[in-house]
Parts: C-alpha cells; structure tokens; sequence
C-alpha cells in the first residue's frame, strides 16, 4: 500500500492515518516531521532546510522532495508507505512521481477523505481549549458539562486565534486554491479513491481499507 492521504483541515485524514499505520504497519511520512528531524539531525539538506527558515523563506520544493526521497529509502517503507502533507500542489505531484518511478515505488492510489465545508467549519471553528491541562472539547459536538469550564480539571475553555472564523476560512481557501487541484489530478491517473469523512471514525476506517485493497 502506497499512498497519499489527501483533504482539507478538519476533515480527519489523521485520524484515518494513524488507523492505517497500525493495521497495515507501514510508516507515515509527513514533510514536517522528516524537515525536523534533519535539521536537528544536521544532514546536509536539513542544514539546507534551516538557511531557508533562517531567512524566513518557504524551503524549496528541490530540498523537500530531496528529504522525501532520502525517508523513502529507508527500509520501513519497503512495505508501503502513507505521504501525508505533501504533495501540496500539481507541481510537486509531477515531480513526486518521477522520484517515486525511479525507486520502483510508484503510488498505488491517493486517498481523499471529503467533508462538506460547513461541517469543517463547525468542525474547527466550534474547539474550545483548556487553559488549564489543554483537554479539548467542541460547542457543536462535545460540549463541557458546565458552560465554558473544563470537566476534567475546572480551567477556563477559550477559542484559540487558529481556530477563529476569519482564520480557518483562510485556511481552507488556501487548501481549495491549492492543494484541491491534485484531486483531478490523480483522478485523471486513475488513482484516486474518495471516501466521505462523516459518521463514525471506525466506519469511516472500514469504507477507507475496502476502497484501497481493491
């Protein structure tokens, strides 16, 4: 099984990843976590990644696919492998896939787990976090027993600036504009396998293993 994990903030694809890498055993690669691990490693793309943050500039698309490539090499990914995060655009789709036709590791499909975007708006704008131990709850979904206090520890629950209207509308314009297009892209592959992100976690798991063992 090798795929990416593709949609928008809220949708749940994490959650789905996380079911994936502990039933098939493969690894999840995502470009935030290898692009620490090497600059803290010191690798010589990972001292490349951090002259770019250094400056404040987006690491080039050349030294990401770079750190892919290297992480896709390692023996954990022999068996498959979930990318999830990136690609972020067509561009870095086409030259992810040359990457991958030369380590005979080519894509056996891309997953989009789909939400209406009303229900991610609920989804991000309704989090409350507590200030006091962080426990999280939801103003539409999963409410405190007592409005506005943390059942867990009695702390105040407040709306973090990530999760206001204004910043998650932006968000998600940004993944429509961006990120959306590769969904035509690997349906036009051929490759694309889409499941609908609402209802039950292990229902929505059990649609997503019978769409990619086909």
């Amino acid at each position: 099984m090798r795929i990416v994990l593709l949609g928008a903030p809220g949708a749940g694809k994490g959650t789905q990843a996380k079911k994936l890498i502990d039933n098939y055993g493969i690894p999840q690669i995502s470009t935030g976590d290898i692009l620490r691990q090497n600059v803290a490693d010191g690798t010589p793309l990972g001292k490349e990644a951090k002259s770019y943050m250094d400056r404040g500039e987006l690491v080039t698309d050349r030294v990401v696919l770079g750190l892919v490539e290297d992480r896709l090499k390692k023996d954990d990914c022999k068996k498959g492998y979930i990318l999830d995060g990136f690609p972020r655009n067509t561009a870095q789709a086409e030259a992810l896939d040359k990457i991958l036709a030369s380590l005979g590791m080519s894509l056996t499909g891309a997953l989009s787990v789909d939400v209406p975007k009303d229900d991610l708006m609920k989804r991000l704008t309704g989090r409350r976090t507590c200030k006091g131990c962080g426990q999280m709850y939801n103003i539409y979904f999963s409410l405190p027993k007592k409005e506005g206090v943390c059942d867990k520890c009695g702390g105040e629950l407040f709306q973090r600036d990530d999760d206001k209207e204004e910043t998650i509308r932006k968000r998600l314009d940004v993944y429509d504009a961006q990120t959306a297009p590769l969904i035509d892209y690997y349906k036009k592959k051929g490759i694309l396998k889409s499941v609908m992100g609402i209802g039950n976690i292990d229902e929505i798991f059990k649609k997503v293993c019978t769409l990619l063992v086909r």
